[in-house]
């Protein structure tokens, strides 16, 4: 995880593009100007960072089912929950399965497993529009092939 830059993905370990599932790998970093304001003297990673994890993941599910030529973006997230505290260190086993997918929108169920448990979850929904520019799609192809995107043209 590169918080600072919302690169919430390390890799992904597994995808099954045309089953629409996904789990990616994450590890939280031991240090990070996050952590200097939540918490002092007992950082946690925040929730709304983990909820991002959640979706960064199924971004990345819903590039690869759209062919690297439209992207995700967030649109809502519902039914949030937050089972137990993420520390510097951990590593995160992030899961999302689609759901639904049409009409430029997709849905996406995703949690999150530290040590085999569940510690997060959410249903997040995205609007899949084509690339805005072509300096967002160059970047973030750079960035998806780095983390275990096969097959990009």
């Amino acid at each position: 995880m590169r918080l600072e830059y919302f690169q919430l993905v390390d890799r992904i370990e597994t995808m099954d593009a045309a089953a629409g599932t996904i789990v990616c790998r994450a590890t939280v970093p031991t240090e990070s100007t996050v952590f200097e304001g939540h918490f002092p003297g007992h950082p946690l990673m925040p929730g709304v960072l983990l909820l991002e994890c959640m979706a960064q993941t199924g971004g990345h599910l819903i590039l690869a089912r759209n062919d690297y030529e439209k992207m995700a973006f967030l649109a809502q997230a519902d039914r949030a929950k937050f089972r137990s505290f993420i520390v510097p260190g951990d590593s995160l086993d992030v899961h999302s399965r689609l759901t639904h997918e049409g009409s430029g929108y997709a849905v996406c169920e995703a949690r999150i497993l530290k040590a085999g448990k569940a510690v997060a979850e959410a249903e997040i929904r995205y609007r899949v529009v084509p690339f805005p520019s072509p300096e967002l799609r160059d970047k973030m192809l750079e960035f998806v092939r780095s983390v275990g995107h096969t097959g990009i043209a």
